[in-house]
């Protein structure tokens, strides 16, 4: 997988790229990644990269002549532009970019970039969520963290990834480690039983049971999609009738 990301500010990229899985990733070579600064595909000896907009307004918006001149390098690469207006990035999103074998992301700054470089060059326009940054720098590197982290050979072990909240369509399970007991707070029974069936359908249930009632509308989905297995839909009825005892004794 290679990635092309395309900022104005390619030093906030540093730390990023130089600590933990991504590190070790490049190192590995299972991804490159390449952080381009959009000034050096200037036409003027200062470096120009924004205007004033058309019509008046605040704000400045990202001229098309520079982009129009790198996105030419990476035309047969996926073009995502990071966008309020685009698709909210989902963890299937996700699963479907990790299939492409190159990706440019466009990191958009100040009130945006020209509309035709939008029209003409961009794929994709995808939005983290429905709030407002100084740039897109972040979302860059979180599409490219999540894209990342599903390439093979990059977490080591699938099962790191798959039982991820969202993977799935559903919340991760409660996570626990030494010591057994801090300070009267036990683990579960269960995780220290040895029984990996048992461990398995706790750790379903608490999955399916953190997200009926934190995201119902996850769940709902997955209903709705009949995505649910036999033995899912039994632990749902389980824990719909133990929260109702629950708040009837209360």
């Amino acid at each position: 997988m290679k990635i092309n990301i395309l900022t104005l500010f390619p030093d906030m990229f540093s730390g990023f790229l130089n600590e933990s899985i991504i590190k070790r990733a490049l190192e590995k070579e299972l991804i490159k990644i390449n952080v381009i600064n959009i000034r050096d595909f200037t036409f003027d000896k200062h470096k120009q990269v924004d205007d004033t907009p058309f019509g008046g307004g605040g704000g400045m918006v990202l001229k098309p002549e520079p982009l129009f001149r790198v996105l030419e390098k990476f035309k047969k690469s996926k073009i995502i532009y990071t966008s309020p207006q685009g698709k909210t990035l989902t963890q299937n999103l996700v699963k479907d970019l990790s299939k492409e074998k190159e990706i440019t992301i466009i990191a958009g700054h100040y009130e945006g970039i020209d509309e035709r470089v939008i029209e003409e060059l961009v794929d994709l326009e995808i939005s983290i969520g429905d709030y407002v940054l100084t740039g897109g720098e972040l979302p860059a590197m979180i599409i490219t963290d999540a894209i990342s982290r599903l390439i093979p050979g990059v977490l080591g072990n699938t099962a790191s990834y798959e039982n991820d909240s969202f993977y799935n369509g559903l919340l991760d399970y409660p996570h626990y480690t030494r010591p057994a007991e801090y300070n009267g707070l036990k683990v579960p029974e269960v995780l220290l039983s040895g029984h990996h069936k048992n461990i398995e359908i706790w750790r379903k249930k608490e999955s399916i049971k953190r997200t009926y009632i934190r995201r119902p509308d996850l769940l709902e989905k997955k209903l709705e999609n009949k995505e649910f297995s036999k033995l899912e839909i039994k632990l749902l009825d389980e824990i719909k009738k133990e929260i109702k005892d629950k708040t009837e004794g209360e």
